[in-house]
């Protein structure tokens, strides 16, 4: 049976959880998150749970190879726990991941045909970890596949190629996945990037008032 300490790491995804569900970011059951143990095997969100209420009992454990470690009430893990399992496997470093929802992050991923999304050279970069002055920064976007295990192969494919140059990608008309050190500072990129995306997308609108003016 798994203790609940004041360290439990449910305890900061139960907190970030519920932010994303009041910014919009996680309504009713969308979403996954996830945080890593030091065992290598990793906590997430149980599937068919509100992201708003969520109770240390709506998490399961995975372990590393990918098996159900401990679960309450026979609840099942999040659909995209393989996503979650690349992510560790790829960035032993990350400590947590966490995948929402968000209007714009479903649009930004319509404004361009291919596999990735040019960001602007926002100061917000820089939270990402990129510094360069007037930096050329790419996300990249992958085909939501109804059988995500074909996602997560996607993913591995791609990334053994071309490293993505900030720790988050975009699922095509489903949503954006970022992985990091900490809880902190996956809560920071999603929020960094929500940002991001709400400038893409009102910098399209401008773009197309000013077209239609002409």
């Amino acid at each position: 049976m798994t203790s609940i300490t004041i360290a439990d790491s449910r305890l900061q995804l139960i907190a970030n959880a519920r932010y994303f569900y009041q910014q919009g970011w996680m309504v009713g059951t969308a979403g996954n998150l996830s945080a890593r143990l030091p065992d290598g095997s990793f906590w997430i969100t149980a599937s068919g749970k509100s992201k708003g209420e969520l109770l240390l009992s709506d998490f399961v454990r995975i372990a590393p190879d990918g098996t159900i470690e401990a679960s309450t009430s026979n609840s099942q893990p999040s659909a995209e726990t393989s996503i979650h399992q690349l992510i560790y496997r790829l960035f032993p470093e990350s400590q947590a991941c966490y995948h929402i929802h968000s209007i714009e992050g479903n649009l930004v991923s319509r404004l361009v045909t291919g596999d990735t999304l040019p960001l602007p050279p926002l100061e917000m970069l820089k939270g990402l970890g990129v510094w360069q002055e007037n930096p050329r920064c790419v996300m990249p976007i992958f085909t939501n596949h109804l059988a995500v295990p074909q996602i997560a192969a996607d993913i591995e494919k791609r990334f053994a190629m071309h490293p993505p140059q900030i720790p988050a990608l975009l699922i095509r008309d489903h949503g954006v996945t970022v992985w990091g050190a900490s809880a902190e500072s996956c809560r920071n990129s999603i929020e960094l990037l929500e940002y991001i995306f709400r400038y893409i997308v009102a910098a399209s609108k401008l773009d197309i008032n000013r077209h239609s003016e002409q």
